[in-house]
């Protein structure tokens, strides 16, 4: 009930000038840190390149700061899923799969773009489809609502005019890349 109170009241907070960077760096913390908190073994190698050159943009940044913890939230469940097939997964003689969660900014023509990229289990073709649709989720019962990618594709395309999207290799990774207007 929570989740679908919170996805009709998207775009509802005030839009402030806002280092992206730093949004994008605490919410990638902040999900770590959540996880580590949960499953106190797990660890994944965490990549950062930020635009030192990104301009500030007028976001509501509780809300972005929701899409962006989400979505770093599902990359470390990837990796860990992923994690958890091994040694199913083979990678090779004498290779091992380190989790790992990549986030990088840029400055493009119009805008910019925050692209979250995991070396998890990726999207199969079939659930790719369905994935910003309400409820649906592939987590087992207790673990998802299905709300996630759906209320993140609201706040990101209604409530700031911009684009989700996702590229995915099924058992190689995804990435997920956040477009937003200047």
């Amino acid at each position: 009930i929570r989740g679908m109170l919170e996805h009709s009241r998207t775009g509802a907070g005030q839009r402030e000038v806002t280092d992206l960077n730093a949004l994008v760096d605490e919410s990638l913390r902040l999900a770590y840190q959540g996880l580590r908190t949960k499953e106190k073994g797990f660890t994944a190698h965490l990549v950062t390149d930020f635009d030192p050159e990104l301009p500030r943009v007028a976001v509501v940044p509780q809300d972005l700061g929701r899409v962006l913890i989400n979505l770093f939230t599902n990359a470390f469940h990837a990796v860990q899923q992923r994690q958890r097939q091994l040694p199913a997964d083979h990678l090779g003689p004498g290779l091992i799969y380190r989790p790992e969660v990549a986030v990088t900014t840029q400055s493009v023509p119009g805008g910019i773009e925050i692209r979250i990229r995991d070396n998890g289990t990726g999207i199969p073709e079939a659930v790719r489809a369905k994935i910003f649709q309400p409820f649906f989720t592939t987590k087992s019962v207790g673990e998802g609502t299905g709300l996630g990618l759906s209320l993140s594709h609201d706040i990101v395309t209604t409530g700031h005019g911009g684009t989700l999207r996702v590229e995915t290799q099924e058992g190689q990774g995804a990435e997920f890349i956040i477009a937003l207007p200047v």
